[in-house]
């Protein structure tokens, strides 16, 4: 967006300032989260390192083994262990997306506490599709944003304002009023 965009609607000064700035702040919330999805990114290498590591540690522990029956007992010890582990690894993997995923959803949002909007959703009923899209957030969202709304930055609202201000019709003084009372 620019302002020379924002001139040829013919806007003032002061409401291209105020447009550019909350423009300004979309643009930080959204760098924010692309923090977190450089962290996912370098947990996801980390883990798909240690999975080829370990297929390593197989492959050679396989060919050591041979005929001998303890290498061949251990062999098949660490493979249901690497086992247990490489499905612990999906699983966390798994929930690193789903993370992320959602608090991309939920920046998207604009969402004001993070935190306090997972605690009210069911998180049971959210899932990541086979395309890395949550499914059943948004009907949830929709529904905290009725019930809920103060947890959402929906922008300034124009305040009322009425017009006029210049008293009643009455042309009563106020040395009328004390008059009045003093008698």
């Amino acid at each position: 967006m620019k302002r020379e965009q924002l001139k040829e609607l013919k806007l003032t000064d002061e409401q291209i300032d105020k447009i550019m700035g909350l423009n300004g702040a979309d643009i930080e919330s959204t760098k924010k989260s692309l923090g977190d999805v450089d962290s996912i990114k370098q947990e996801n290498e980390s883990l798909k390192n240690q999975l080829s590591e370990r297929d390593k540690d197989m492959k050679s522990l396989k060919k050591q083994a041979g005929d001998n029956e303890e290498l061949s007992s251990k062999y098949a010890e660490l493979q249901s262990k690497y086992k247990d582990d490489t499905e612990k690894l999906n699983a966390q993997l798994s929930e690193t997306k789903l993370n992320g995923a959602l608090d991309n959803a939920l920046n998207s949002a604009k969402v004001r506490n993070t935190k306090a909007v997972r605690g009210l959703l069911n998180m049971d009923s959210i899932k990541l599709n086979d395309k890395g899209e949550l499914e059943g957030v948004n009907d949830q969202l929709d529904s905290l944003k009725k019930s809920d709304s103060y947890l959402f930055d929906e922008g300034s609202k124009q305040g009322y304002k009425p017009g006029g201000g210049q008293g009643s019709d009455d042309k009563s003084t106020v040395q009328d009023l004390v008059n009045v009372f003093k008698q």
